[in-house]
C-alpha cells in the first residue's frame, strides 16, 4: 500500500525535530518548503533543511507560495496532508484546500492563547509560568483552527526566552509521535478553539526592545529576558549611544528599596535604575553606535 505523501512546511529547530521524526518513522515525505537563512539574523537552531539534505528530500525556499507558479507546483507534488512546523508565512486556502488527509500546523503556545508571531517571546514578556505546544488544524485565520493536541510545561520567573524555547521544544515532537498515525489515517479527533479566550500578537522587531522606565520593576526585567540573546534586546537610548541591556536584577542588594523618577540614573558603578516602582541594576549592559558617555548620578535614561 502506498503511504500518504507529506509536505511539510518549516522553520526553526521545532520544525528540524519534526521533519527528523517524520524521516525517522519512514514516512512518505515529498519536499520540504522552508526558508533562506537571514544574514541579519542570529542562527542560533537547527533547521529542517539539515534533516531533508541527509535524507534527500528536496528542499524548496520561495518567497511566497500564494502565487499562480507555486500552488501549480504544489499540486503536482500531490500532498496527501499537509504539516506546518514553524513555517513563518501564511498559507493560502487554495492550498490548503489541497490535501485530501488536510492541512496541520504546530503552533508554539496553548492555544487559543497567544496566535501569531513569536508566542514564546510574548510569553515570557507577559510572565507566563506555562507555555506548550498545539497541533491544530489550518484554516484561513492564523492559528484559529480545531485543536488536535497539546502539550505544555513550566518554565521559570528567571528563565530567558531561549531557556523557555528550550524546555517546549520536545512538546512538539512528542505530540506529533503521538497523533501522526492518526492525521495519516484521517481519524484524528478535533476540538474547537474557545474564541473568547483567543489573544494575538504580532511580529516583534528590534525597536520593541525599548525599554520604557515607566513600566514596573517585573514588567522591564520580563521584557530584558523575554529580547537578550540571541534576539536583538532590551535597550535605552542616551544622546546618540545605545545602551543594549542584556540582564539585569530587580532585587539586588543595591536596587532593593531605592526609588527615583522613572529612568533615572541612582546609582553608576553598579549601574541602577528608577523604575514605576522602584529600581533595577543593569548587570550586564554593552554600548552601541558610539562611545560611551559617562553617565552620573541623576541623569535620565
Amino acid at each position: 500500500m502506498t503511504k500518504p505523501r507529506i509536505l511539510f512546511f518549516g522553520y526553526s529547530e521545532v520544525g528540524f525535530d519534526c521533519l527528523s521524526l517524520l524521516l525517522e518513522r519512514g514516512d512518505n515525505v515529498v519536499a520540504l518548503v522552508t526558508h533562506e537563512d537571514n544574514p541579519h539574523e542570529k542562527i542560533w537552531f537547527k533547521t529542517p533543511a539539515v534533516a531533508a539534505k541527509e535524507k534527500g528530500v528536496p528542499a524548496f525556499t520561495p518567497e511566497s507560495v500564494n502565487n499562480d507558479e507555486w500552488r501549480a507546483k504544489i499540486a503536482a507534488l500531490q500532498p496527501d496532508l499537509i504539516l506546518s512546523v514553524y513555517y513563518r508565512h501564511m498559507i493560502g486556502t487554495k492550498i490548503l484546500a489541497m490535501p485530501r488527509l488536510g492541512a496541520w500546523n504546530i503552533h508554539g503556545s496553548l492555544l487559543p492563547a497567544y496566535r501569531g508571531r513569536a508566542p514564546i517571546n510574548w510569553a515570557v514578556l507577559h510572565g507566563e509560568p506555562r507555555i506548550g505546544m498545539t497541533l491544530h488544524r489550518m484554516v484561513k485565520s492564523a492559528d484559529a483552527g480545531a485543536v488536535v493536541d497539546q502539550e505544555g510545561v513550566e518554565i521559570g520567573p528567571r528563565d530567558t526566552a531561549e531557556q523557555a524555547f528550550r524546555k517546549v521544544m520536545p512538546c512538539a515532537r512528542c505530540m506529533l509521535s503521538r497523533q501522526i498515525d492518526a492525521l495519516l489515517a484521517g481519524t484524528a479527533k478535533e476540538t474547537p478553539q474557545d474564541e473568547s479566550k483567543a489573544t494575538y500578537f504580532g511580529g516583534r522587531k528590534p525597536e520593541d526592545g525599548r525599554i520604557n522606565w515607566s513600566q514596573t520593576s517585573a514588567q522591564i526585567f520580563n521584557l530584558i529576558r523575554a529580547v537578550t540573546d540571541p534576539y536583538p534586546g532590551a535597550f535605552a537610548d542616551v544622546g546618540p549611544a545605545r545602551l543594549m541591556v542584556w540582564w539585569a536584577e530587580t532585587n539586588s542588594a543595591t536596587a532593593r528599596g531605592r526609588k527615583g523618577s522613572p529612568g533615572e540614573v541612582l546609582s553608576v558603578s553598579p549601574l541602577v535604575v528608577a523604575t514605576a516602582d522602584g529600581a533595577l541594576e543593569l548587570t550586564k549592559t554593552e554600548w552601541r553606535q558610539t562611545a560611551a558617555p559617562e553617565l552620573r548620578v541623576g541623569q535620565r535614561l
